[in-house]
């Protein structure tokens, strides 16, 4: 049985940082690919990172230069860093996980098979 659990979450005011991560079990990091998506109340849940079985990266604009997706083989585990945290960061973070048939897709939610419960990033000004 696939499972992610995602851990990390918490309170933090802006310019803040924040390690999220997303250990797999039943299913290897590795050898698929991982995004993490995020989604604010009253918002579409959007793509802000994603890392292909290959190790190729894409970030959404909102984020690049702040987040860093990375994955510890070993650990079966995706890592999201996220620096200089904004107010505009905050909503619920989940990771997903899918092998993707086409990678300009990987913002699609709809693309993914497999995700975790989520975690609650809150920035504060």
């Amino acid at each position: 049985q696939v499972q992610l659990v995602e851990s990390g979450g918490g309170s933090v005011q802006a310019g803040g940082s924040l390690r999220l991560s997303c250990a797999a079990s039943g299913y290897a990091v590795s050898a698929n690919d991982i995004a993490w998506f995020r989604q604010a109340p009253g918002k579409e849940r959007e793509g802000v990172a994603f890392i292909s079985a290959g190790g190729a990266t894409f970030y959404s604009d909102s984020v690049k230069g702040r987040f860093t997706i990375s994955r510890d083989d070993s650990e079966n585990t995706a890592y999201l860093r996220m620096n200089s945290l904004e107010p505009r960061d905050t909503g619920m973070y989940y990771c997903a996980a899918t092998r993707l048939s086409f990678l300009r897709r990987w913002a699609q939610t709809s693309q993914y098979n497999y995700w975790g419960q989520g975690t609650q990033v809150t920035v504060s000004s």
